[in-house]
């Protein structure tokens, strides 16, 4: 494909020369003669800095300036939208003919996209899964990158499972993905917003910046139906977009909500009212924010046509999701869980659900990235502290800082409620510890990693996994 072919794609742009296309890159490093190489000023990095090495390897340039470079150039006023655009149009659309749910939210993605797939599954279409887990489609699975893969590799991947004969894609759509334009220029046939709490500081500063990010999911050019959590005060917001919506909760009125029929350990039983439809359906997944999450994805599916009776069949068949709340092992009569929590709130949720079935101690294991939102760390030292019996801080991701100052900054909030708790910085020590701490009746949460199968260290992602160092220091205390 040629250049000023892709170009036609853009309503703004500039020229300058012309070449054929064979490849879209990203990487300086690996470009060569054929590749479309895409510089914009990024967040702390103007990668207009590497198209020099880009194009000595024979690269033509997406670019927001004109470089004095002999190779062919495109310049646009917006060099990541163009990247969304341009990938799309490489891949030959793949983002038409497809149906697509996409779902923000600061925790609940996960879980809500794969209770999605699996209804829409069980109604007969086929289904596209990408998400912090990876994506998985016609068979196959393929392993996570990002919670949103850039551009090039998304439309690479909705290409292919088109060509497998995807009807449906359910996607997570991140706040960061939504800032950075990864997703033009889809049109979403359904958003769901899940819950707008406390993360990502880092990149977005303020929480208003923040949520701003991913409202921008929900504007009717970009969502033709929203799908919004009536409990949470950020859907005042969204309901601002002219996009047509439904509401869903458990706390205020709704057009959609639940009556929690059983609860227990094994999950519960519940009543869905989808706009004065009823449907009755099992939940294998424990806690009240996974009845907010099976009530979303039950609305997503009725209004993409689903019936009531697909809608219950497909959620029971959730068994559990890869590391969100997931008992993992019984270890002394006490019952061990692994959680993605990695936030205040998604911390908070998980521990007041399990102390809820908690009949001894509940203890939690638990730490915070390092080079992100450092706020959030005396707040989670003292949610854990005002939640549980018993706590081990310990590492987590700690990228380039060093976990005792991370776990010393945790120990603080943690310290202004209690003194019930040991810091123990190797994570795979710590597990061990809290392990046999643990008695009859008592219940363990592994929180934050989930599962991620990975410790980033010093640049360095070494092989690492809650779950398997779990069983693996069961056998070797049992």
């Amino acid at each position: 494909m040629m250049l000023s072919a892709l170009a036609k794609e853009l309503r703004e742009k500039q020229l300058v020369g012309d070449a054929e296309i064979t490849a879209l890159c990203t990487d300086s490093r690996t470009a060569s003669e054929g590749e479309l190489f895409f510089c914009y000023v990024g967040t702390g990095t103007d990668l207009h800095s590497y198209a020099e090495e880009a194009a000595s390897r024979g690269a033509s340039l997406v670019c927001e300036r004109e470089l004095p470079l002999p190779c062919a150039q495109l310049i646009v006023p917006d060099g990541r939208r163009a990247m969304a655009e341009l990938a799309a149009a490489f891949y030959s659309h793949p983002e038409k003919g497809m149906r697509f749910a996409g779902v923000t939210g600061t925790n609940g993605k996960t879980t809500t996209c794969h209770l999605l797939a699996s209804v829409l599954e069980e109604s007969g279409r086929k289904t596209g899964l990408i998400g912090t887990l990876g994506a998985r489609f016609a068979g196959r699975t393929v392993p996570p990158d990002l919670t949103t893969p850039d551009p090039v590799s998304l439309f690479a991947l909705l290409a292919e499972m088109k060509k497998a004969g995807v009807q449906d894609v359910v996607m997570e759509v991140s706040a960061h993905a939504l800032a950075l334009k990864k997703t033009y220029p889809i049109l979403f046939d359904v958003g769901i917003f899940t819950n707008l709490t406390r993360d990502h500081l880092d990149f977005f500063r303020d929480m208003e910046t923040y949520g701003e990010a991913k409202r921008q999911l929900f504007a009717p050019e970009r969502c033709r139906f929203g799908v919004y959590n009536a409990d949470d005060p950020f859907t005042r917001e969204l309901v601002k977009w002219e996009t047509p919506h439904i509401l869903y909760g458990l706390e205020n009125p709704a057009d959609a909500f639940a009556l929690i029929e059983e609860e227990g350990v094994e999950g519960s039983r519940l009543l869905f009212n989808l706009s004065d439809e009823l449907c009755e359906a099992s939940l294998h997944l424990l806690g009240r924010h996974n009845v907010h999450n099976a009530l979303a994805s039950a609305c997503a599916a009725r209004k993409m046509g689903v019936s009531p009776e697909d809608i219950a069949r497909g959620l029971e068949k959730v068994k559990s999701v890869d590391g969100r709340l997931e008992q993992v092992s019984s270890f002394h009569g006490a019952d061990i869980f692994v959680d993605f929590a990695h936030t205040p709130d998604g911390l908070e949720k998980s521990l007041t659900c399990l102390r809820e079935f908690c009949e001894g101690q509940l203890f939690v294991l638990f730490g915070c990235g390092g080079n992100r939102d450092t706020g959030k760390r005396k707040t989670m030292g003292r949610t854990a502290a005002q939640l549980c019996d018993f706590a081990v801080i310990t590492s987590d991701n700690p990228r380039f800082e060093d976990p005792c100052a991370i776990i010393a900054e945790i120990e603080e909030g943690y310290r202004a409620v209690s003194k019930n708790y040991i810091a123990v910085e190797e994570r795979e020590k710590a597990i061990e510890y809290a392990l046999k701490l643990l008695g009859e009746g008592d219940i363990l949460l592994i929180a934050g990693k989930g599962g991620e199968t990975y410790q980033e260290i010093m640049g360095i992602k070494f092989d690492y996994n809650d779950k398997d160092t779990v069983m693996k220091i069961v056998g070797k205390l049992s």
